[in-house]
């Protein structure tokens, strides 16, 4: 046999398989060991697990950059959960992760024109409302939407103002119900009751989304019902003192790069509360701007992005003298209690106990609630609805007033917690037994 001829197995007589790269360079069976493409790949993957143990070294640390906190070890004691989760956390350990996620962001916007998360493959209408829950098809799950839409002149719209819509937690019917069983579990304790709803940017400033976009008919025939059902809720309606407020400071009440108002509308919010509880009292309030704060966007981390909004701050003084703002950062995830270190409320200040069941639209109106209430205390509606009984027990149980304030996407498609029946029926328990 010729030296380099690929040979037979040894039961069949010939000698052992010859590798490809002991063959002679002109045999046609020939592959060498180390192919050009086979050192790029190999340097490739050196550069890609070195340089962040490099980076990891001199003190180069991950942090979090996704509007999310970063995922922690998983437990040795989950089971099978440690291994599905052991991936989550090895990727958000990379030190130069937000790096490389910017780099492709940069790449799919500038060389492809097409945002990560823009969801263009599919830019239909997306499904119609035709009628109640029980006659229309199927509703499309929640990942058939694009977790944000593009608009016009740099303009970003948070996915769920639509998927929270086109895939609703609760039909139309069903939210009126349980917004109306809150309140009827609120008043029957002898407490008053107030709706709030913070309408969506997608509403508010719908002429910088784009002619198309999936969920388009169906987010907006949704968004058409619940704004006509809010007046069977007694909700306190924004819309024309929000487009009043436009008017008057000469520019949108929502960022392009973030999906709240800023806040003057957290101080339209006040003004409108206020009135609603004690008409006339706002007679004596005097605003007035202060400096310039910035603040994270919400939006540009989803694609790996970090961009800060400029917000205008507002000083508030209920008798037309004394500001009594105060701004202090707050989720309220951990209540916050705002008291005012005054026996008897002051000139232009609500007295009483007030609770707010809230969520972040309520961030921008704090430092005036702050000022134009005696006693308030803020709740995020996720922290209510994880634990109803000890947060009614400890949030509710001496209050006077009970308000709740929703973003629309959760009250319209009743994608929010407070809204499920087990936490409104423990919610009323509490307060049954502690009646004003």
């Amino acid at each position: 046999m010729k030296v380099g001829t690929r040979s037979h197995p040894p039961g069949s007589g010939g000698l052992p398989p010859t590798p490809e790269s002991w063959l002679p360079k002109e045999h046609n069976l020939y592959r060498p060991r180390h192919s050009l493409r086979q050192r790029t790949a190999l340097v490739s993957a050196i550069v890609f697990f070195l340089v962040p143990a490099l980076a990891f070294v001199v003190g180069v640390r991950p942090t979090a950059f996704e509007n999310r906190a970063l995922h922690g070890f998983p437990s040795l004691g989950s089971g099978w959960a440690f291994f599905t989760g052991l991936s989550a956390w090895a990727t958000d350990q990379l030190p130069l992760r937000q790096a490389g996620v910017e780099a492709a962001n940069g790449i799919s916007t500038g060389v492809f024109g097409d945002p990560p998360g823009s969801g263009r493959a599919g830019t239909q209408g997306g499904p119609s409302v035709l009628g109640p829950q029980d006659q229309r098809p199927p509703t499309p799950p929640a990942e058939n939407y694009p977790p944000l839409i593009f608009g016009s002149d740099g303009w970003i719209y948070l996915g769920a103002d639509v998927s929270n819509k086109c895939a609703p937690t609760l039909n139309s019917a069903e939210v009126v119900r349980a917004f109306q069983r809150l309140r009827a579990a609120v008043e029957s304790s002898g407490r008053r009751f107030e709706l709030i709803i913070a309408p969506d940017k997608s509403t508010e400033l719908p002429e910088h989304l784009p002619a198309s976009y999936p969920g388009r008919d169906c987010s907006r025939a949704v968004s058409d019902q619940f704004w006509r059902d809010a007046t069977q809720l007694g909700n306190i309606d924004l819309r024309p003192s929000l487009a009043a407020t436009t008017a008057r400071v000469g520019h949108p009440l929502y960022d392009p790069n973030d999906t709240h108002w800023n806040y003057e509308g957290g101080l339209t919010m006040t003004y409108a509360l206020a009135e609603r509880l004690q008409p006339g009292i706002t007679a004596s309030w005097t605003a007035k701007p202060g400096r310039v704060n910035p603040w994270p966007a919400d939006l540009p981390p989803l694609i790996g992005k970090s961009e800060n909004r400029h917000l205008q701050t507002y000083s508030l003084a209920p008798d037309g003298t004394a500001d009594r703002s105060h701004y202090v950062a707050s989720d309220f995830r951990t209540p916050l209690h705002l008291q005012q270190n005054t026996a008897e409320p002051g000139k232009g200040v609500i007295g009483g106990k007030v609770t707010l069941i809230a969520d972040s639209f309520t961030q921008f109106a704090s430092p005036f609630l702050a000022a134009a209430f005696q006693d308030v205390s803020i709740v995020h509606t996720e922290t209510m609805a994880a634990n109803p009984t000890a947060e009614a027990t400890q949030l509710l149980a001496d209050r006077d007033t009970v308000v709740v304030e929703l973003a629309e996407r959760n009250a319209a498609g009743g994608a929010s917690p407070l809204l499920e029946e087990s936490v409104i029926d423990q919610i009323a328990a509490v307060l049954a037994n502690n009646p004003r």
